[in-house]
């Protein structure tokens, strides 16, 4: 196994969310590697918790990822945040991702989950996604 290739895979992600036009028409550049601390935007995007597990094969060097990525809305329903979610999805399932080390075999959408913050106004999808990647 190789945890290698996950710092080059979380800034790919990144940068394919902050180049996406629909997406930052939507959260302007409101895309954080961490939720943001102090003055918090009325919606923005955060990546969030990651798993990995080893994905070796006779071939080589590999892992899976399961990452999170967020949704954090004020608006009132689900609306806003869901268009959010659908653009962030849209820019990365099945995406072609170059990676500074290693390289992605796949990247796919894994579920989501929609809900209000417990004693707030504020609403959060979770969208899990699934990358394959393998260390060169």
């Amino acid at each position: 196994m190789s945890y290698g290739v996950s710092a080059a895979l979380q800034s790919a992600i990144y940068q394919a969310l902050s180049a996406d036009t629909v997406l930052t028409g939507l959260v302007g550049s409101a895309i954080y590697d961490a939720a943001p601390t102090g003055s918090v935007p009325a919606l923005y995007v955060s990546l969030g918790p990651e798993d990995v597990a080893d994905a070796s094969d006779q071939t080589g060097h590999g892992a899976r990822h399961d990452f999170t990525v967020s949704v954090v809305s004020d608006a009132v329903g689900f609306l806003t945040a869901k268009q959010v979610a659908a653009a962030i999805s849209d820019v990365l399932v099945d995406a072609s991702l170059s990676l500074s080390r290693g390289s992605l075999v796949g990247l796919y959408f894994v579920s989501a989950k929609a809900r209000r913050v417990q004693d707030s106004d504020v609403r959060r999808i979770d969208l899990k996604f699934r990358a394959r990647v393998e260390d060169s």
